[in-house]
């Protein structure tokens, strides 16, 4: 089993460190790490260090730490704007995308989505999408923690001003001829996926997002949920892209 990967604000610059706070909880109390294991430290931005656990006290571990790396930011960047969903179906499609490699993801008010995040519901709705992903990056070993756009409700027309930015833009769209295996990628820069609400997408924000240079595609003759659609193209272009 590899060892398991803990968050820390900064990597220690020593050669020790006192691992406390809620991932030193988590790693004394909850998965019971004992002296002489070994475990992952990751800032979330790209730099990683390797540690041993020397000392365990009441939710610390005092850790030596043994090397230390840097894995580069894939390139080109995965950007999901991801409808807005009722229930925890937001959460889940957060947590696989995360596992999968996703580098930032834009939660976005679309028309047809059946719950809106207004004021401080928006507010507290974003901040389960950011613990969420943070939990997944730790399950998946990730250097990179992935973003969550900060804006709790992005319109379709700030949406649409990111896809105009990016160096590939497409939309998942159950009607679309084109596939997403034989789209054309960019080898750098930013792609931008579009994944609808359980409603769907309105013809006038498909329209809009075509007009800002997205690609409508599809990834096969099934149509997937909100929560399933954007791991599934994530995997599609990781394998496509060398990232997997």
């Amino acid at each position: 089993m590899s060892a398991p990967l803990f968050l820390v604000e900064s990597l220690p610059t020593g050669d020790s460190l006192t691992l406390d706070g809620p991932e030193g909880h988590h790693a004394a109390t909850v998965q019971r790490l004992r002296v002489g294991e070994e475990l992952l430290l990751a800032d979330g931005r790209g730099g990683t260090a390797a540690a041993v656990v020397t000392a365990v006290g009441r939710g610390t571990l005092d850790l030596a730490v043994t090397s230390r790396g840097y894995v580069d930011a894939p390139v080109p960047r995965l950007v999901v704007v991801q409808g807005i969903a009722k229930g925890d179906r937001g959460e889940l499609a957060v947590q696989s995308m995360t596992e999968v490699g996703v580098d930032e993801i834009v939660p976005w008010a679309a028309a047809r989505s059946v719950t809106q995040w207004r004021g401080d519901r928006g507010a507290r709705a974003r901040e389960k999408w950011v613990a969420t992903a943070r939990e997944a990056a730790k399950q998946a070993r990730r250097a990179w923690l992935p973003v969550v756009a900060g804006a709790p409700d992005e319109s379709t027309t700030r949406v649409a001003r990111r896809i105009a930015g990016a160096a590939a833009a497409f939309v998942l769209h159950e009607e679309a001829q084109e596939r997403l295996s034989a789209a054309e990628l960019p080898g750098a820069g930013e792609i931008v996926l579009v994944v609808g609400p359980e409603g769907g997408i309105a013809e006038s924000e498909l329209d809009a997002f075509a007009e800002a240079g997205a690609q409508p595609v599809r990834l096969g003759p099934s149509v997937l949920r909100t929560s399933t659609a954007g791991v599934a193209a994530l995997s599609l272009l990781s394998a496509r892209l060398h990232r997997w």
